[in-house]
Parts: structure tokens; sequence; C-alpha cells
């Protein structure tokens, strides 16, 4: 149901908020209600909102996501849905953020404390100190000559190990590496 409302482009600033990706056919019947300048378009409706883009990630003073759809389209412009309940506060000096992990895809990304699967468990970090330790467990991930130094029988389950450490405590990756 499309609404007549315009949320202003200010209620977005210093947002976190993840879209999941959605086929055309959830917007054909809906009109746009705002264009950006940088060619995005959205469209409100009663439960949330949804946007056509071709860029993702940070936007202005806000971080918008967008999780693909399975397997990912190939269209350069993405449509993504968010309900208005996911929208979530974002500043750089409260520790907001906490990393998940999907070990089998070998990728990280970062969450909101907000999230309803927050279980209290990952470390809550500023946005800084998150895209740091997302930056290091891309490297264990990405290089293997880190491991050279250790004796281990399954590369994976040391990266699992460190990587753990690094979600789960305080300790800098530096010190996890000499503990091993």
């Amino acid at each position: 149901m499309e609404i007549s409302f315009r949320p202003s482009p200010k209620s977005f600033k210093n947002t976190f908020c993840v879209f999941q990706e959605v086929l055309p056919d959830e917007i054909k019947d809906l009109k746009v209600q705002y264009d950006s300048k940088s060619g995005s378009q959205y469209f409100y409706t009663q439960a949330g909102m949804y946007r056509l883009s071709n860029h993702w990630g940070r936007l202005a003073n806000s971080k918008w996501r967008l999780e693909p759809l399975e397997p990912e389209t190939e269209s350069k412009f993405k449509i993504g849905y968010a309900s208005w309940d996911s929208f979530y506060p974002d500043n750089a000096e409260e520790e907001l953020y906490y990393i998940e992990v999907n070990y089998i895809k070998k990728m990280v990304n970062y969450q909101h404390k907000n999230n309803p699967n927050y279980d209290s468990k990952p470390i809550l970090r500023t946005s800084f100190e998150t895209a740091k330790k997302i930056k290091q467990i891309r490297n264990l991930f990405a290089l293997t000559s880190w491991a050279k130094y250790y004796d281990y029988t399954d590369i994976e389950d040391l990266r699992k190990v460190i990587i753990e450490q690094l979600i789960y405590t305080n300790k800098a990756l530096e010190e996890i590496k000499r503990e091993l």
C-alpha cells in the first residue's frame, strides 16, 4: 500500500539500515516519491521504504547496506526494501556495531546493536573500531602468508580461532597471534 506522506531526507540522516534486495515486481505499482540528486529513487509504503539505486554503503551521513538476493542479480541498479523499524541511529562516538562472520562464504559484515538478532555476545565497537576489525578479518580470509608462523593442521580452524577472538574480545590482533 502506497502512502501519501513523504519523509524528508533529513529524517534518514545519521542512520544505519540493512535493506533486503527485492525483484522489480515489488515496486511496479508504486510511484516514485523522492528522486535524489545521485540518481536513487525512493518509494514509501505504510510498512517501509523501497530504494532503487546503483550505489549502497556509505551515503552522505548514513550507512545503508543491501543484502543481495541468492543468486545475485546481474543488474547494476538494485532495489532494496527496509521496514521503518529497521532504521537505527548512527554516530561515530558510540559503540553501536558488532561483527558477524559467514565462514562458509568467507564474508564479514557489521550489524547494529538494535538489530533484534543481537545476542549481546559480540563486542560492541565504534564504527571506526569496527571497520578496523573487519579489515583484519578480510585479510585473514584473503591471505595465507600470516599462517606460516603457526603449527596447524587446518588453516580454516586457525582462521576461526583468531576471528572469534577478534569478534568476542577486545584483544588486538597482534596479541591474539602472540598467544597462539
